[in-house]
């Protein structure tokens, strides 16, 4: 979860650098209950591994450096 569209972006990019993710991570915008505008939206980077290959500490982290954290569904 990233609090806006260029740090979604910006962290899709590096993703794949970082993680050596093949899959391009798909962005989904996710507005606040009650809230059009686009001001009161997170981001959500959607990246699925069920190899379970990355590991959740460093996904942790990756996220916190764009003041993002990691949900599980």
């Amino acid at each position: 979860m990233l609090p806006d569209r260029d740090a979604a972006e910006e962290a899709a990019e590096a993703l794949g650098e970082r993680f050596r993710v093949t899959e391009e991570p798909q962005l989904v915008r996710d507005a606040l209950a009650g809230e059009d505008d686009a001001e009161d939206a997170q981001w959500l980077l959607v990246v699925e591994d069920p190899e379970g290959r990355l590991d959740a500490k460093e996904l942790d982290a990756f996220a916190g450096e764009w003041d993002g954290w990691r949900e599980e569904p």
